[in-house]
C-alpha cells in the first residue's frame, strides 16, 4: 500500500509540474516526450495521473476524518 501512495503522489507530482508549464509557457511536457496530445502513451500518462489523483482522495479524505494529516504527526 506504501508503494503504491508513492507511486500515485509522484504521479500527481509530474501531472502538476505538467500543468504549471502548460500555464506558464504553453509546454506540455508529457506529449513532447510522448509524441503528442493524441499518442497512445501520452494519453496513458494522462489517464494514469488522472486516476493517481482519485486515488489520493482515499488518504486526503482520511486525513480529514481524524483531524490530522499523519505527516504531522508528533510535530508540535
Amino acid at each position: 500500500m506504501k508503494a503504491l501512495n508513492l507511486v500515485t503522489l509522484l504521479l500527481i507530482i509530474i501531472g502538476g509540474i505538467n500543468w504549471l508549464l502548460v500555464g506558464a509557457f504553453q509546454f506540455d511536457l508529457v506529449a513532447a516526450i510522448f509524441g503528442g496530445q493524441d499518442g497512445a502513451l501520452a494519453r496513458i500518462v494522462y489517464v494514469l495521473v488522472g486516476l493517481s489523483a482519485i486515488y489520493q482522495l482515499i488518504p486526503f479524505s482520511k486525513a480529514f476524518q481524524t483531524g490530522e494529516v499523519v505527516a504531522e504527526r508528533g510535530r508540535l
